[in-house]
């Protein structure tokens, strides 16, 4: 399936256009998940297919967000976990699950009988928004906890999963009006997001930027031209920055940074290293000088925290540093068992009225105020088990582990978890990779 990649990148290129149509969205959706759960079954999951068909679903969320190809919002995270559970059940050799993920699911079911849900709001929906980020979170983490990936499997994985943004890039051309028709500001722009969410259009192409150009630091095929993969991580960007939201995109590029620099260490060559980060920034000198005055100084206004007036805006956060001050408050008030599921938004409606909304945008914050202390331990606990994960692995593989720590971790301060990227990344955190043929040849070539 994976081996001509050219056309599968041309035919997700050609999705994005069709997707347009009303009706076609969720048709492919149902199909391709029908057809995905067919293929771990009958696999026994025997090649990790359900990690394959999970990361292309969690890769497409906003996509299918965007044209209505889902059947319910919280669908993909309904998906995550429903694949990789059944992955885990039709293995032949079962692993058995980790009791600590089990405990971290069930010490988050404690808050629910704690909400303070007003009566014309439903409990269900407050739970279900809340609660199913965080549990297909601790799935993934039963999944990949000490799996065994081959690192010839996980680039497949890579690129499959960097193809539904593909369909998003051209789904964004189309859907974007002429950029002289658009007012930038100061603020996120809906219209160059293609009329959705800049927020989640960028966390979705900030980590598109992520697998491009990690794809091509380890030298994988794309297209099979470097000059269209190129073009392709310049249009990446570009798109990205056109949201004029921060978050993202500046997550996507930290945490290939990270990974950079291990990969670079583990070659052991530092010139390689100087010339390849110089050719980088002068590249993304490039990229910011045209998007900058093709948005005529905004987005340098917008990155540097400052208003259309050029003018340093008091707070650059969008209002979150707020809210997370707040339930920093609310946690000291209520530290044992916090407020409950779904509380703090209905919280912060009443003190003003109900002219904010109040949702969190910072899941760690939100757990504190909800969940107590027993937010504050399962957080703990995610870090130690990425961390502990991470002093296994292999100076290349170190890389991985942590630039998906950071992944997760920027996005559920920026985004909370409104989508299932942030809880399966985390996942991937976990993965204990298998040094193959491949990977050796590295070493060898590097002289470690």
């Amino acid at each position: 399936m994976l081996k001509n990649r050219l056309l599968l990148v041309i035919l997700h290129l050609l999705a994005g256009f069709l997707l347009t149509v009303s009706i076609i969205p969720k048709v492919v959706a149902v199909l391709v998940m029908i057809y995905a759960l067919i293929d771990i079954v009958s696999s026994k999951n025997k090649n990790n297919e359900a990690f394959l068909w999970t990361a292309y679903f969690v890769s497409a969320e906003v996509l299918l967000r965007m044209t209505g190809g889902t059947i319910s919002w919280e669908m993909i995270k309904y998906i995550t976990i429903l694949f990789l559970f059944t992955g885990m059940v039709v293995e032949k050799h079962s692993r058995g699950v980790p009791v600590v993920f089990w405990l971290y699911i069930l010490l988050l079911l404690v808050g629910v009988a704690f909400s303070d849900i007003p009566a014309d709001a439903s409990l269900r929906k407050a739970v279900i928004f809340n609660l199913s980020g965080p549990i297909s979170l601790g799935v993934s983490a039963m999944y990949f906890y000490n799996r065994t990936i081959e690192y010839n499997r996980f680039k497949e994985v890579l690129f499959f999963t960097l193809l539904p943004i593909m369909s998003m890039l051209t789904l964004l051309y189309f859907r974007t009006p002429s950029l002289k028709e658009i007012t930038f500001g100061s603020t996120a722009n809906f219209e160059a997001s293609g009329g959705f969410g800049p927020n989640q259009v960028a966390t979705a192409l900030g980590f598109g930027i992520f697998l491009l150009a990690t794809l091509l630091l380890l030298k994988g095929k794309i297209t099979g031209s470097i000059y269209v993969d190129v073009f392709l991580l310049f249009y990446l960007i570009y798109r990205g920055l056109l949201t004029f939201s921060r978050g993202g995109i500046l997550t996507g590029f930290m945490a290939f940074f990270v990974l950079s620099l291990f990969y670079l260490v583990a070659r052991g060559k530092l010139v390689f290293l100087l010339k390849y980060l110089g050719i980088m920034l002068l590249f993304l000198i490039t990229i910011w000088v045209y998007s900058t005055n093709v948005t005529g100084g905004m987005l340098e206004n917008r990155y540097l925290g400052k208003n259309s007036l050029g003018e340093q805006k008091q707070d650059i956060s969008s209002g979150r540093l707020d809210i997370f001050e707040e339930q920093l408050e609310t946690f000291m008030e209520n530290p044992v068992f916090g407020i409950g599921v779904g509380s703090g938004k209905y919280l912060r409606q009443e003190e003003y009225d109900g002219h904010i909304t109040g949702a969190s945008h910072n899941e760690m914050s939100r757990l504190l105020e909800e969940h107590g202390l027993i937010g504050l331990f399962s957080l703990l606990l995610l870090f130690y088990a990425s961390t502990l994960n991470f002093f296994k692995q292999g100076i290349l593989y170190k890389g991985f582990i942590i630039a998906f720590a950071t992944l997760w971790f920027l996005t559920i301060n920026h985004s909370a978890m409104r989508i299932a990227f942030p809880g399966f990344i985390y996942g991937l955190s976990l993965i204990n990779f298998y040094e193959d043929e491949e990977y050796d040849e590295e070493l060898a070539t590097s002289g470690i």
